[in-house]
């Protein structure tokens, strides 16, 4: 098992024999956000046990299952739960699902995830629409694109600017219901499964980090090597745990929680995260149907579903 062009493709051709429209946009739910895939009509359900060369999932919340539907009157895969680093998976492994649905047609990736938040205007509830990340594990030599470059993905040395696309961006901070209390900013990956310490939560704060979790990074870098369009938003289930030298940090500006701020509460246990991202999906839910009929904008892209047919890629 293996993130491979071959392998991929492979998949992407097993997953066309299954449905009448292949999918144009995709999205990635992130823990207990499951429920986002009842926004599709039309559905058919795949375990991702029966696709060639997926791995399984194994963390309580990622139900391992592709939905196949339309949202809107998009076609619209939903990938009920991801890969992590944490469970073992070589990085190639874990954005198999990226690559397979860029060569079964896809154009659009939304990721969705529930992080933690490590500011205090940014509280549970909320929604972080990223603007940029920060890959912790790339940086240390974990990412997707390490080793011998497949120039049928993409090139070797892909620009990550503007990784999460502008205009998605601002579509989504327009359109995302009150509740969310929505705002753009920086995403922070790191390796997990443990969750930050105090120390590096305020390491985090200090290097320009708004939300911390354990996924989405290396989605988004593979992402972007095969030319999708990324939208990222980050649930905020909890705050990151404080530590007594943050109250000599300064004001929020600075990165810290400022004086006369409340403390972040301890660091909430995954089950707490799951009950607060099912609580805040149905927001999210509203927020996709509304932004379904912009995520399928034809066109624009060139999709690399004529290149596991034997042909180049459209331009």
């Amino acid at each position: 098992m293996d993130g491979s062009f071959e392998a991929c493709a492979e998949a992407a051709r097993w997953l066309r024999a299954q449905f009448r429209e292949p999918p144009r946009v995709a999205l990635v739910c992130g823990s207990g956000l499951g429920a986002l895939a009842e926004e599709l009509t039309e559905a058919k359900t795949i375990d991702y046990r029966d696709i060639p060369h997926f791995p399984r999932s194994t963390v309580q919340g990622h139900a391992g299952r592709l939905v196949v539907g339309r949202l809107g009157s998009a076609p619209c895969a939903v990938l009920q739960g991801r890969f992590h680093l944490y469970e073992g998976h070589a990085p190639s492994q874990v954005v198999i699902p990226v690559r397979t649905m860029a060569l079964l047609g896809v154009h659009t990736l939304v990721l969705t995830n529930a992080a933690g938040s490590l500011r205090p205007e940014l509280g549970p509830g909320h929604l972080l629409v990223i603007r940029d990340h920060i890959d912790l594990p790339g940086l240390a030599g974990r990412s997707p694109l390490v080793g011998p470059n497949d120039d049928r993905f993409g090139p070797r040395f892909p620009s990550m600017t503007d990784a999460y696309d502008p205009a998605l961006r601002r579509l989504a901070l327009a359109l995302a219901p009150k509740e969310l209390r929505a705002r753009s900013g920086v995403y922070v990956g790191v390796g997990g499964p443990s969750y930050e310490t105090p120390a590096e939560c305020r390491f985090l704060r200090r290097a320009g980090a708004h939300a911390v979790g354990m996924s989405t990074v290396s989605e988004a870098a593979a992402a972007r090597h095969l030319g999708l369009r990324v939208l990222g938003l980050s649930l905020i289930t909890n705050s990151a745990p404080a530590d007594s030298d943050d109250e000599d940090e300064g004001d929020v500006t600075g990165g810290g929680a400022g004086p006369g701020s409340r403390p972040a509460p301890p660091g909430a246990g995954h089950e707490e995260v799951l009950a607060a991202a099912q609580e805040g999906a149905r927001h999210l839910r509203a927020l996709l149907a509304a932004l379904a009929p912009r995520l399928d904008e034809p066109g624009r892209h060139a999709p690399l579903r004529d290149v596991i047919a034997g042909g180049a890629p459209s331009s």
